[in-house]
């Protein structure tokens, strides 16, 4: 007798799983519907999110409506509500209907796109839709596809910079050059660029941290002192990372001046614009692109202000030559005639990762749905209501502006000093309004105010002025 032969599991039939959608969907309309009704942060503690789950998995299958229900019960309660209006935290991580469903198709389609030829719409879609938010930003045509820069999506910034550090790395001489090798950034910068730093192999000591004006950014004139005394001791600048929109303040650094004076020592340029980047949709925001012309990489997040999922970031190269050469390699399992021949883009090799997921779909579900007048729109609702936020805080006797304004972004402060400004921050945030965070200046305590939720109005920013009003 013949063994019998093994069968696989039972999958979901089409009319299964397209009632398992539709139960789905629902509940993802019904939770955005009722976020704003939602407590911004759950009442748990921790450990109590695992101790509410099975501790073993189950041997046999259970139905999708007890997941769904467990999802409501379990999970939905326990997740800090990005999405609620309230929210003004760190900052914002964007989510919209149209790149839900566009995240939805992309894992329904279940591709993995490290090479044109293991996907070429996931590759070629991606391409062209970066062309796209290039034009929608006004970028310099270097980050454009028809030259030998373009763009790719990375998972964050983070990613992104490091991709930089590397390029610039190995464009100074790499591993044997690398104890030489110098990296300036400001004392403002995000941390992922010490953290990427250290992961390309430099020593804490070869990041040199620029002293900031008054205004917190970058001072050229102490980069170029800086610089100057590293060549004089036989060091080589290889990469300076100025940043458009830092985390704490919003400052912009000075980037037309910071590329002049690289491009003097040969130093790559790198430009992280994380939040920031999404308001240049708006042509009255194209000063923030002073400079861009002159740098080699740049990056922005969609993800942060531009109504799409998390993880999304835009990454342009003037020339991708120099990180192709840094990262590609090429065993003989990937070989195949369309990489050959050259004529097409493997983004694996602009990446630190193999693989990649389909992230061009929710972008170009975003752009398409919104379009450019609607993605402004969104950036000049909460530039707007940013600034007459930061009105009521000048009005205010008891507070004061702890920096200047910075697009949506308002940093405030008590004026009877630190502990002041914690109890205020700790007041606002206990009343389930509204969660803020906080960053120092100067050493000093400092309110965040983070303005660009997917949900967020004017109407629930006058609100946060209001419990100022009351709680200062």
């Amino acid at each position: 007798m013949m063994p019998e032969v093994p069968s696989g599991p039972d999958h979901m039939t089409p009319d299964e799983f397209r009632a398992a959608g539709h139960a789905t969907v629902d509940w993802i309309a019904d939770f955005l519907a009722g976020v704003a009704d939602r407590p911004i942060m759950p009442d748990v503690a921790p450990g109590d999110v695992r101790a509410s789950l099975p501790p073993s998995p189950p041997s046999v299958g259970e139905p999708f409506d007890a997941l769904l229900a467990d999802v409501d019960s379990l999970i939905a309660p326990a997740v800090t509500q990005w999405q609620h209006p309230g929210f003004y935290g760190y900052f914002p991580a964007n989510s919209s209907p149209p790149s839900v469903l566009g995240e939805l198709v992309s894992a329904g389609l279940g591709v993995q796109g490290m090479l044109w030829s293991t996907s070429p719409a996931c590759t070629e879609l991606e391409t062209h839709v970066l062309d796209w938010l290039a034009e929608a930003c006004g970028l310099p045509d270097r980050f454009r596809s028809d030259g030998p820069g373009g763009g790719v999506i990375q998972d964050s910034a983070s990613s992104a910079s490091l991709c930089a550090v590397l390029a610039a790395r190995d464009r100074s001489g790499g591993s044997e050059a690398l104890p030489d090798l110098r990296v300036y950034t400001s004392g403002q910068a995000h941390l992922s660029i010490e953290k990427d730093v250290l992961v390309a192999g430099f020593g804490r000591h070869q990041l040199r941290v620029v002293p900031v004006d008054g205004d917190y950014a970058m001072d050229a004139d102490a980069l170029a002192r800086m610089v100057e005394a590293d060549l004089a001791d036989g060091l080589v600048p290889c990469l300076v990372v100025a940043t458009v929109g830092t985390t704490s303040s919003g400052a912009v650094d000075p980037v037309a001046r910071i590329a002049e004076i690289a491009s003097a020592v040969g130093a790559w340029v790198h430009v992280d614009s994380a939040w920031a980047g999404s308001a240049t949709v708006c042509p009255e925001h194209s000063d923030l692109l002073d400079g861009l012309d002159r740098v080699d990489s740049y990056a922005f997040n969609p993800h942060k202000w531009l109504l799409t999922n998390f993880d999304c970031s835009a990454f342009y190269v003037a020339d991708a030559a120099p990180l192709a050469a840094s990262l590609s390699i090429v065993p003989d399992y990937l070989r195949n005639a369309a990489s050959d021949s050259g004529e097409v883009v493997d983004y694996r090799d602009w990446q630190i990762p193999l693989g990649r997921r389909f992230r061009a779909l929710k972008l170009w579900f975003v752009m398409r749905s919104y379009g450019t007048d609607g993605l402004r729109a969104h950036i000049r609702a909460h530039v707007a209501a940013a600034a007459t936020l930061a009105d009521r805080v000048r009005a205010n006797p008891r507070l004061e502006m702890a920096a200047p304004l910075s697009l949506g972004l308002v940093c405030l402060r008590h004026v009877d000093g630190d502990e002041a400004s914690e109890r205020l921050l700790a007041d606002v945030n206990s009343t389930g309004e509204a969660f803020l965070t906080h960053t120092k200046l100067d050493d000093r305590f400092v309110l965040r105010v983070a303005v660009g939720g997917t949900w967020t109005t004017a109407t629930h920013v006058d609100r946060l002025a209001d419990l100022f009003d009351d709680l200062a």
